[in-house]
C-alpha cells in the first residue's frame, strides 16, 4: 500500500474499529465497562462534530 493511501484510511478505520469496540463493550459489560463504551462511542461523534463545525 501507498502511503497516501495509508494517510487517507486510516483514521476512518481507527474510529470503525473503536465504534465497534464500544458496542461490543457495551453489550457484554457492566459496571464501569459503560463509562468506557460511552466514551469510546462518544469519540467519533465528538470528532465528526468538530469537522462540521470546523467550516
Amino acid at each position: 500500500m501507498t502511503r497516501a493511501l495509508i494517510r487517507l484510511w486510516s483514521w476512518p478505520v481507527s474510529l470503525g474499529l473503536l465504534t465497534m469496540a464500544g458496542l461490543v463493550i457495551a453489550l457484554v459489560g457492566d459496571g464501569w465497562w459503560d463509562s468506557l463504551s460511552t466514551l469510546a462511542l462518544a469519540v467519533p461523534v465528538v470528532v465528526g462534530g468538530w469537522y462540521a463545525l470546523r467550516r
